[in-house]
């Protein structure tokens, strides 16, 4: 039933990163990734290698479950629906994105004091995803892809909190575990490929009649034989029967 309508890619490449998730939670586990070695560490070269490893990497089974779920449903959308640019904006979203995070100082907002930090997670990824379907949607102006843009407001509208620091909402004892680095520059990445790719792919699509110099010597034919035979519609017509008119002449037109 779904063979024509569900890409393959779009399971496909959702079940590939969940594996490589999953596979270097194990890894972890294990003790193959001790202290920060795979993580970002902002500004020093030892941490340049978490821009290709951190998404793959966690602090514990419900940091990757949590990060899990939105990104099989996202890429799931990405891949479904965005065929054409599906491999350039997770390829490019997960470099720009960490290597965002590694430019980014690790300064407390309050003190100033600059934390050493080890970045993990994918949720930067997630935050590409979320940002870049919902934009490509406003920008494309797509009845399909606005209402995916509508589907990522309604389940992942309260992700724009995270792209904050949590000190400034709560008063806490010690610093948060919570990269908002990592969303903010997740979110910026994925607003600029929105952006950078808005003319690739499927547009609005616009009919023929739509367009200022339009023409057709059927429908002119049609306007005259049907002025010719209800001639009572065009006494002081009111709005309403103008509009049922027109109405009538489209499906006339349509046939």
């Amino acid at each position: 039933m779904f063979k024509n309508v569900i890409s393959k890619r779009a399971i496909i490449y959702p079940l590939l990163m969940l594996s490589a998730m999953w596979f270097g939670y194990f890894l972890q586990t294990q003790g193959f990734f001790g202290s920060c070695f795979g993580a970002i560490i902002p500004l020093l070269p030892e941490g340049l290698l978490g821009v290709i490893t951190s998404p793959l990497l966690h602090g514990n089974i419900d940091h990757i479950i949590g990060n899990s779920i939105p990104i099989a449903a996202l890429m799931f959308l990405l891949y479904q629906f965005y065929p054409l640019v599906a491999n350039k904006v997770f390829i490019l979203g997960w470099m720009a994105t960490g290597l965002l995070v590694w430019l980014l100082p690790p300064i407390d907002i309050f003190t100033g004091d600059y934390t050493y930090t080890c970045t993990i997670g994918a949720s930067g990824v997630v935050y590409v995803l979320a940002f870049f379907l919902f934009f490509s949607g406003v920008f494309k102006w797509n009845t399909k892809l606005l209402t995916i843009s509508m589907l990522v407001v309604l389940y992942y509208g309260s992700l724009v909190w995270g792209m904050l620091p949590e000190e400034l909402f709560y008063n806490m004892q010690e610093p948060s575990k919570i990269s908002w680095q990592a969303h903010l520059s997740g979110a910026i990445v994925g607003s600029i490929l929105a952006f950078g790719f808005k003319n690739v792919g499927e547009k609005k699509k616009k009919f023929i009649w739509e367009f200022p110099n339009y023409y057709s010597e059927k429908d002119d034919k049609l306007w005259q034989e049907y002025k010719e035979n209800h001639p009572e519609d065009f006494l002081e017509l009111p709005y309403k029967k103008r509009d049922d008119i027109w109405d009538h002449l489209d499906q006339l037109r349509k046939k």
